[in-house]
């Protein structure tokens, strides 16, 4: 039976998996549902307009797909993909990566040895399709079998795409995060209204993650992204 799925932040409570689709779990069965829905509920009366749910779907299914073709062994494995109702259905062991180490880099080793070579070897195959990925909270990982496994992919370009403002996404960045980011944009004489290279919005992304990842991650992943 599914029910809705959070993150245990030590300090903070129940947090929200992800901040644009609805995150459910089926531990019994062991399924994890990502639903592009409109879900106040779950969502704390702050969910993105049906619009914008459409439009990050559309992405979520193209990349997820493009993936697919691409690098299977990275991809969480689907169970279940619904286009109508805008749901994907994975197979999973359990928590996803961040609520295995209670929601503390400080821990990722203690879950997963080998997750910085690993998470840097799936970065390097998004690039090698051709995909700039951004969503990379750490709670868009699980481990299966040893492996980490990937999803979440409304956050994706392709190289040839036309480049956005930042402004264009910034509904679905935490408050947190969009503070962190809106201080470096300042300090680089970035406005969050011009359009940059995909590269430079890659390491933007991953300044903004330094509270989630070692320095040793970011740098090595700012390398990836250029």
């Amino acid at each position: 039976m599914f029910e809705y799925y959070y993150n245990h932040v030590p300090d903070v409570g129940l947090c929200r998996n992800n901040l644009v689709y609805t995150s459910k779990i089926d531990r019994q069965n062991k399924l994890f549902s990502v639903h592009y829905k409109y879900d106040q509920i779950y969502h704390m009366n702050k969910c993105l307009s049906e619009d914008a749910l459409e439009t990050r779907w559309q992405r979520e299914i193209k990349f997820t797909k493009q993936m697919l073709e691409s690098s299977p062994e990275h991809i969480l494995e689907i169970q279940h993909i619904d286009t109508d109702a805008r749901e994907i259905i994975f197979n999973i062991e359990g928590d996803d990566f961040w609520q295995l180490a209670n929601c503390n880099q400080e821990n990722y080793n203690n879950v997963l040895p080998d997750w910085q070579d690993q998470m840097i070897d799936i970065l390097k195959n998004y690039r090698r399709a051709g995909i700039w990925k951004y969503s990379l909270h750490p709670s868009s990982f699980f481990v299966v079998d040893g492996k980490l496994k990937n999803i979440n992919h409304f956050f994706c370009y392709n190289d040839n795409e036309q480049h956005v403002a930042i402004t264009e996404v910034l509904d679905h960045i935490s408050n947190d995060r969009k503070d962190k980011l809106l201080k470096y944009l300042d300090a680089k004489n970035i406005k969050v209204t011009d359009s940059a290279p995909w590269s430079t919005y890659g390491q933007i992304c991953l300044e903004s993650f330094k509270s989630n990842y070692p320095d040793s991650f970011i740098e090595r992943a700012k390398e990836i992204y250029v």
